[in-house]
Formats: C-alpha cells, structure tokens, sequence
C-alpha cells in the first residue's frame, strides 16, 4: 500500500471514527464532573486546546458552526471551567475511551507507532486546531495513544480541509451543507441562513477535496510499505472495535 492509496482509504475512516469519544457515557460523565453539559463539553473540550481565546477565535478554528451557537456555548463554558482545563479533561477522555474499546485489538502498537510518524510528519502552519491538538500529551498506553491520536489525525485533515475551501473560494457554511445537507441544524444553521449551492460550488468542492487530499499526503508519505500496511491493519482493528454492538 502507497501512502497515497493510504489517505484515500484511512482519512474517512478517521474523520468518521476520531470523534467516538465525544458523546461516549464516559465522556459526558466527565463533562458533567465538570459542571457541563454533553454539548458544551464537547465545545470546550475541543476548542480548549486553544486556551482562553474569544468565542471568534474558536467559531474560526471549528469552521463549520454557525457563530452565534459557538458564541453562547463558549461564553457560557467559560464562566464554569478554564478553557484549558476542558480541553486536557477531553484529551484524557479520548484516552479512556481508547482504553476501554481498544485494548484487545491486534497490532495496536504498530498502528501508533505509524500515527505518531504521520502526526509527526504533518506540517501544522495555518492549522490552528490541530497545532492546538497535537501540543496536548499523549498517553503512553497503546489503546489510550491509538484513540488520542485518531482524534488529532481527524483534527489534521479537517484543519487542512478548511484551508482548501477557502482556497478553492467557498465558506465553510456552504461547503458544509453541501457535504452533510442533513446536519446543519446541529450546527447551529436553518436553511434559509444559506443560499443553494451552484454548479461552480460544486465543482469548487471537488478541487478543494484535492487539495485536502494532497496536504495530507505530505504527512502520510512518512509511512514507508510497512508502515503504511502497519497503520490500515491497526485502523481496520479500531474500525471493527469502535463499531461494534455495545
């Protein structure tokens, strides 16, 4: 397997995998520890990396909120817990989560010893979140680091993935309601807040797509053959562990 055929196959599956740990019982329950609702931790757990910023800042590195829902979730976690704090309880939620799903599955190690040459690899200029994500301690435990780094790796292409919108003409609302038209009240949106998409939206997504695809493979191409067969053999693991009945 080439790095490229690695990013074709494994991105997906680590944007749809990285964020099982947000709304996971464990999770809320440490939200909730912290005087958060399952909602606002993931708010200030995610963009807690960043530290104590503006409600701005965070509504930028997210991309595809509405503002004015990020406003009132970040103002408001604010006033309950420090940014920071938020933010290192959900670092350590991804690694009790990896601990609690991932611990019988084979070749874990490898698979971390593979992310951690691409997270290594990945150049973080403009990519704020991600930077932010990445600075954060990893655990030394391989089920707990594995589903540490699914979560940065998701971050890495998603932060790339804005920068080729934008590059590519489009806003985020857009690109976002294009690709997920089913989730934008979750985001905060109403379809009347954004306009049809048009041929050249369509097709502005498709080249931004490409270009995401090539900022990633920058970091990826660190995988040699074994390392790229290392990485999908342990993500197909995760994969399996992560969606299995409860």
């Amino acid at each position: 397997m080439t790095p490229g055929e690695l990013v074709a196959v494994a991105c997906p599956k680590i944007r749809d995998l990285g964020w099982s740990h947000y709304f996971a019982p464990e999770t809320i329950a440490a939200g909730e520890a912290l005087g958060l609702d399952g909602l606002s931790f993931y708010g200030m757990g995610r963009g807690g990396v960043l530290g104590d910023v503006e409600a701005g800042v965070v509504t930028s590195a997210f991309g595809y909120f509405k503002p004015s829902l990020v406003e009132g979730m970040w103002t408001a976690g604010c006033e309950i817990v420090a940014p920071r704090v938020a933010g290192r309880a959900y670092v350590e939620c991804a690694a009790v989560h990896g601990r609690l799903k991932l611990s019988d599955v084979s070749g874990i190690e490898a698979f971390c010893e593979a992310a951690d040459a691409v997270n290594d690899a990945a150049d973080p200029i403009g990519l704020a979140l991600y930077a932010a994500a990445a600075a954060e301690p990893f655990a030394d435990d391989a089920p707990a680091r594995a589903m540490q780094l699914m979560a940065v790796l998701r971050e890495f292409r998603g932060s790339a993935h804005l920068i080729a919108i934008r590059a590519a003409g489009l806003d985020a609302p857009t690109a976002h309601a294009m690709k997920r038209p089913d989730d934008l009240a979750m985001f905060g949106w109403d379809e009347a807040d954004l306009p049809p998409a048009t041929d050249a939206d369509r097709a502005a997504l498709v080249a931004a797509e490409a270009v995401t695809e090539r900022l990633a493979l920058a970091a990826y191409s660190a995988l040699d053959d074994v390392g790229c067969e290392a990485f999908m053999t342990g993500l197909l693991g995760i994969e399996a562990a992560l969606t299995a009945p409860a």
